[in-house]
């Protein structure tokens, strides 16, 4: 099971953008009010909101902006309503890109993912354009270690698979709902992950390089950078010395 899987190809970076404290934020304040919006309130019961808070807790933000997210996506408070909304499209190179966005302007939010990805070189595709080519796992991530008796552990919890990532620690990878009680039973066990969410990857890599790396990557960063953007995914792979 373990050693094939790849991490390079699921979200794309965290880089410049997410170095900002105020855009991480109001990214995960959006996430928080819709996931408190769709699945309630009540953390015991809502495992999206739950992982959501987590990552919050996770870049130090105060339990005040916590609890004013939660309170406006159940409607104790007023406050923008959200959506989500995904859009799908093409790179340079053939790049496939799906864009997921949180707003409360569909036609804002269009036109600023439309602009991105025709000035740096894409074009915005129609709806199913490029899903079929990504799926939703569950991630947690854990730091090199005694990745056997993690392998032991996570199966026997319901997990799909563990892997090796050189460099990077080991992965366990589950069905999206399954993963907050996965991640429950690991830390019951003393397993506790460096990080855990739900992701997008990609089912097969596109291997890209020299000037067109550069020009997805900027078209990457251009999305990243939208305020209404919440995560890029790609199945772009950069070659070994691209950006």
């Amino acid at each position: 099971m373990a050693g094939h899987s790849k991490w390079a190809n699921i979200r794309f970076r965290k880089g410049v953008q997410d170095a900002k404290r105020g855009k991480i934020f109001t990214k995960l304040i959006r996430e928080i009010t819709i996931a408190a919006r769709v699945g309630g309130g009540d953390v015991a019961h809502n495992p999206r909101l739950r992982l959501a808070i987590d990552r919050a807790l996770g870049q130090n933000m105060p339990k005040d902006n916590i609890e004013r997210a939660i309170k406006r996506g159940t409607g104790e408070l007023e406050g923008a309503h959200y959506e989500e909304i995904q859009y799908e499209g093409y790179g340079p190179a053939g790049a496939a890109v799906l864009v997921a966005c949180t707003t409360d302007n569909r036609n804002r939010t269009a036109g600023e993912v439309r602009h991105a990805f025709s000035k740096h070189g894409g074009n915005l595709g129609t709806e199913g354009s490029v899903a079929y080519l990504f799926e939703k796992r569950g991630v947690l991530m854990f730091p090199d270690g005694d990745e056997e008796a993690l392998l032991e552990a996570a199966i026997d919890l319901g997990a799909d698979d563990v892997a090796t990532l050189p460099g990077e620690g080991v992965e366990v990878l589950t069905a999206p709902e399954k993963l907050a009680a996965v991640r429950d039973g690991l830390e019951g066990r003393s397993l506790t992950p460096a990080s855990a969410e739900v992701v997008t990857r990609a089912l097969t890599d596109v291997t890209i390089a020299g000037e067109d790396a550069e020009r997805v990557m900027k078209l990457l960063e251009a999305l990243e950078d939208l305020d209404d953007v919440q995560a890029v995914y790609t199945n772009a792979a950069f070659a070994e010395g691209s950006p």
